[in-house]
């Protein structure tokens, strides 16, 4: 073996398809391109959102509504959340840092307490908002509801 006889495996190289070289090649005529159309001839190029000159969906349909820049977006925990969690860890005042141990909340979520269940224990709470039921609730049973 030498330099002058190296060879590929067989079977590993495939030649390249010429096409659109006559007749002869079996690849001439429409050099694979299929019939006629925009897809057939150079610089042909697929424009996004184009459907053959129908009128394209983005165009059909119409726009609609708006995304307010000014929503605030709280995360709810309900007062019978809170009354599980001041039993299993034996709380008195539960504020954000003890809702995101507890895995409830992230760092970057606001709070709302809302009033789903019932308030049995003396609790002071610390959230960045109340519902109307949640306040009445919380101060029912003796406690204090802190806005941040």
């Amino acid at each position: 073996m030498n330099l002058s006889n190296l060879r590929p495996a067989e079977g590993s190289t495939k030649t390249r398809k010429r096409i659109g070289r006559g007749p002869g090649s079996g690849l001439g005529g429409t050099s694979t391109r299929g019939h006629k159309g925009a897809k057939s001839r150079s610089g042909y190029k697929n424009k996004i959102g184009f459907e053959g000159g129908q009128m394209p969906i983005q165009r059909r349909l119409p726009k609609f509504g708006f995304k307010n820049i000014n929503r605030v977006e709280y995360k709810a925990i309900n007062i019978e959340t809170l009354q599980k969690l001041a039993e299993a860890k034996g709380l008195s005042k539960i504020g954000i840092s003890e809702l995101q141990e507890a895995g409830f909340i992230s760092s970057s979520q606001l709070v709302k307490v809302l009033g789903k269940g019932a308030l049995t224990a003396k609790l002071e709470v610390e959230a960045h908002a109340f519902s109307k039921s949640a306040e009445a609730a919380i101060q029912a049973v003796g406690g204090t509801a802190v806005k941040l």
